[in-house]
């Protein structure tokens, strides 16, 4: 059997190995074709039915309603920083932006190339961000485009447990990449929302994203036929060389999802895996420190601090020499980030509460 490590990773990240496995076992001979998937034309039978199998497996976790489109595309969150303010932002209108971490202000910063870009609440306290914004926080003109916020930030491990309101008739806009599928989501209260796949739905080239039909029918018709949302829903996500490897093992991914129970069973599960890792936190102050504040606490991606920089690479070398890897936190504020996906077992972050206790007992 193949070595596989505690991988931490916080993107691209683990995968469940039933996946792993079967893609391997159809890598070359995709069910009796002759020819692996990766060598299957996007418009032929067999990556056809993978292709629509995704869509409806992905609506029907989610309960999609039916006046959504659900599109497959590339570019990762990053191209949706961009995709939605070119396609819901109309020429002298103005869009609202929540920002509670990095990947906020990333977005907010692309959308003000494509038009204006209103900060309706910041919660950056000393160039740090340790909780999400109350909603009578939120400045947001009723006359907004749109207003956008990030469900997760997975640099700052700062995460929504609920979803923000906004004023009657201005759509929601959220980039739920890094928490996608690892809870039930009410679809109907957003009018788009998007996800790069490569935390918890799939490997790295291909963004989820669910747009509410009204909103692809009233987009902006001057792009180029690519960068509309509305190209893409007219052509099922086929307008162009779908990644059509990548589609296929979100297919796989989903599948597995459903056999695990859904997602409610994975937001309990979730739920658990990080209760692990935060009462170990909890149960040694002096040793480690989570900056952010309880109720805004991600449960994807939990970040802590130890009291020296010498004491944090300590940790994290007794951690890589357990075969937990990935757990450096990101290169921008340094620490300990500890990334509990889908797929990540929960045997592996209860190894990881167990050698936290350790390490706080001889520190």
């Amino acid at each position: 059997m193949a070595k596989r490590v505690h991988n931490f990773n916080p993107g691209p990240a683990t995968l469940p190995l039933a996946v792993l496995e079967q893609a391997r076992d159809e890598l070359v001979d995709y069910r009796g074709t002759g020819m692996s998937i990766l060598e299957h034309s996007h418009r032929g039978k067999a990556y056809e039915a993978v292709h629509h199998e995704t869509l409806a497996r992905l609506r029907a976790l989610l309960g999609v309603p039916g006046d959504y489109a659900v599109l497959l595309v590339q570019g990762g969150a990053h191209q949706q920083f961009a995709m939605a303010p070119m396609n819901l932002l109309p020429p002298g209108g103005h869009a609202a932006y929540v920002v509670t971490g990095r990947w906020g202000e990333r977005a907010i910063a692309e959308a003000r190339t494509v038009g204006e870009a209103r900060l309706a609440a910041s919660t950056e306290a000393g160039g740090q961000y340790a909780r999400v914004a109350r909603d009578d926080e939120a400045d947001v003109d009723p006359g907004a485009a749109y207003l956008h916020y990030t469900s997760n930030e997975t640099i700052d491990g700062v995460q929504y447990q609920r979803v923000p309101a906004a004023p009657a008739g201005v759509p929601l806009v959220c980039d739920m990449s890094s928490d996608f599928l690892s809870r039930p989501v009410d679809v109907a209260r957003f009018g788009l929302i998007y996800a790069g796949a490569q935390k918890n739905a799939g490997p790295s080239g291909v963004t989820i994203v669910i747009v509410k039909n009204d909103l692809v029918a009233r987009a902006r018709q001057d792009l180029p036929q690519v960068f509309r949302y509305a190209t893409h829903a007219a052509h099922d996500s086929l307008y162009h060389t779908a990644p059509t490897f990548n589609v296929y093992v979100v297919c796989l991914v989903l599948r597995w999802l459903e056999q695990k129970g859904g997602l409610g069973a994975i937001e309990a599960e979730s739920r658990r895996k990080a209760g692990a890792i935060y009462e170990a936190i909890d149960d040694s102050p002096e040793v480690f420190r989570a900056p952010v504040e309880r109720e805004s606490r991600s449960r994807v991606n939990v970040v802590f601090r130890l009291p020296t920089p010498e004491l944090e690479a300590k940790f994290l070398a007794g951690a890589e020499a357990r075969e937990m890897v990935g757990l450096r936190g990101h290169r921008s504020v340094g620490g300990v980030r500890v990334s509990l996906y889908n797929a990540l077992a929960p045997e592996s972050a209860e190894l990881l509460a167990e050698y936290m206790r350790a390490f706080a007992r001889s520190a």
